[in-house]
């Protein structure tokens, strides 16, 4: 990319299509990946976001002219008419010169900036390799730590700066760890069924703690946003030296 003020919209778009694999990763429909909303086709910093909502947008709005990169995008309810908070979102934007740049799974399984494996370093966790097969996707990665399970639950409260969750149905002692972020707690019987005794999540179903117990796997639910902020600010960062404009990370919590 040109080291300069201001790039080209279209040339930072090319790099993530193809540093992402956008067009070869399948994702849910209303995923919609890539870009969302083009602009006049000139960008001068970047802004990341887990979600393009619209107290997020009007946020980054503020600053003018950008490409917001955000986790979950402005489509997920599927076709919807321009009216309400959707007219807003894009009324807001447009008059701003945002783009809007969005990348799920793409993101969450990137072997160096995804939210998986940001995570899993951030953790400590050792010889990582990817888990949890779908339709050929690895949504997830697994790996050892050794240490005792309340100690975990200390780092990781650290790492996510904010509460975790702690369904305690395995042993007190951790040794295999499995991560995917976002809300994957729905797969606990398939996760347990891989021989790790203590999975790392962002959210799941409340009949998914009962479940764990009687698997006998510990389970983390350290909040679907929280586990899902590090791919956006690794991705604009990467842009921001690649090409020498300045970033920001927008931080709106669910709390979920």
């Amino acid at each position: 990319m040109i080291n300069c003020g201001m790039i080209s919209l279209d040339e930072v778009v090319k790099y993530l299509d193809s540093e992402l694999k956008t067009a070869t990763i399948s994702d849910y429909p209303g995923a919609l990946n890539g870009l969302q909303l083009a602009n006049e086709g000139r960008i001068c910093r970047v802004v990341a976001a887990v979600d393009a909502s619209l107290p997020v947008i009007r946020k980054a709005a503020e600053g003018g002219p950008g490409l917001l990169l955000v986790h979950h995008g402005m489509f997920w309810q599927g076709v919807q008419p321009v009216t309400g908070p959707f007219y807003q979102k894009l009324r807001i934007a447009m008059d701003a010169g945002l783009a809007i740049y969005s990348s799920h799974l793409p993101l969450d399984v990137h072997p160096q900036l995804g939210n998986n494996i940001l995570l899993c370093k951030a953790l400590g966790i050792m010889d990582v390799h990817p888990f949890f097969d779908q339709k050929g996707l690895s949504l997830g990665l697994r790996g050892s730590w050794m240490g005792e399970r309340n100690e975990l639950e200390g780092v990781l409260k650290s790492v996510l700066n904010g509460p975790v969750h702690l369904c305690p149905g395995g042993p007190k002692t951790v040794s295999h760890i499995g991560v995917i972020t976002g809300g994957a707690g729905s797969e606990v019987v398939k996760v347990a069924s891989t021989g790790v005794d203590t999975f790392i999540t962002g959210e799941g179903p409340h009949w998914s703690y009962s479940l764990a117990e009687e698997l006998g796997i510990n389970v983390f639910y350290g909040g679907h946003y929280a586990t899902e902020t590090f791919g956006v600010k690794a991705l604009a960062a990467r842009i921001a030296e690649k090409s020498g404009i300045p970033w920001e990370f927008i931080d709106h919590p669910t709390g979920l």
